[in-house]
């Protein structure tokens, strides 16, 4: 029979508030995990103590205090300080959008915000192995989000898209962090991207001085960007970047260097979760 899935739920700090948290707990249990709630006012101390006594394979932190930043760090922290950094962390809570890329630095490995739904985080938890605690087990990519086309210019590559091809522009817009300015076409379940370049230190540019216009990646959605980037670095394929840069549509983005993917510049994107 296999191992039931060993949940702690947390609220650490000062927080006086604890609905939302047993809602989680009894969605958790609802979906076959055996939960523990710990109670209000759990010091860092108490909440590993008691995941390390629970033999635990996640802990779910909740907050509402704003004090996510310093106790959150703290948590794992100590884990990692009494042997038990393979305890899966997860947080949720009021927690801003700016703090999330600090705390999953610091080991939290998901951000759940208000309106995710239990089931999403269920299948979170249930993804990650429990022999390899702490780390996502395999690639997560769900599907192909988009194939990019490298182009001169947009408003002279528009038209045959649109008005030969019949295809839905969904819109334009700049892209600063890449220095593009693109647009999008609705295919189907996917979407095609033109990119055109805004100044000459733009990648596109780049591209299209070496390889002339043409076919430029192929974007695949994930659903945690930092654990895909982690995954990628432990089985050897070398990042773009260090860190998830902001993309279209309010996306996180991240590419893998196309020497380790077969010639063909792959990118992964994180959708951001409707609040």
């Amino acid at each position: 029979m296999q191992k039931k899935i060993r949940v702690l739920i947390a609220k650490p700090g000062l927080d006086g508030h604890d609905r939302g948290a047993l809602v989680i707990a009894q969605g958790l249990r609802d979906e076959g995990m055996e939960v523990i709630y710990s109670g209000l006012r759990q010091t860092p101390e108490q909440i590993v103590a008691a995941a390390i006594q629970e033999d635990v394979d996640c802990i779910g932190l909740s907050i509402l205090s704003g004090a996510h930043n310093e106790l959150f760090p703290e948590v794992t922290r100590l884990l990692k300080e009494n042997h038990a950094e393979d305890i899966l962390v997860i947080g949720g809570g009021v927690i801003p959008d700016d703090d999330i890329p600090f705390l999953q630095k610091h080991g939290i490995k998901a951000i759940f915000t208000p309106g995710t739904s239990i089931s999403e985080i269920a299948q979170f938890i249930k993804g990650v192995s429990l022999e390899d605690k702490g780390t996502v087990s395999n690639s997560s990519v769900k599907k192909i989000d988009h194939l990019g086309i490298a182009v001169h210019h947009l408003d002279e590559a528009i038209p045959f898209f649109q008005d030969v091809l019949g295809l839905k522009l969904l819109g334009k817009e700049e892209v600063v962090t890449e220095g593009v300015k693109v647009a999008f076409f609705e295919v189907g379940e996917t979407k095609l991207e033109l990119l055109e370049p805004l100044n000459k230190e733009s990648p596109i540019y780049k591209h299209l001085e070496k390889r002339g216009e043409g076919f430029h990646h192929i974007a695949f959605e994930v659903d945690n960007l930092i654990q895909q980037f982690d995954w990628m670095k432990e089985n050897g394929f070398p990042l773009l970047q260090d860190k998830p840069k902001d993309g279209a549509h309010g996306k996180k983005v991240g590419f893998i260097h196309p020497k380790s993917t077969h010639k063909v510049l792959v990118e992964f994107c994180e959708i951001p979760i409707k609040e």
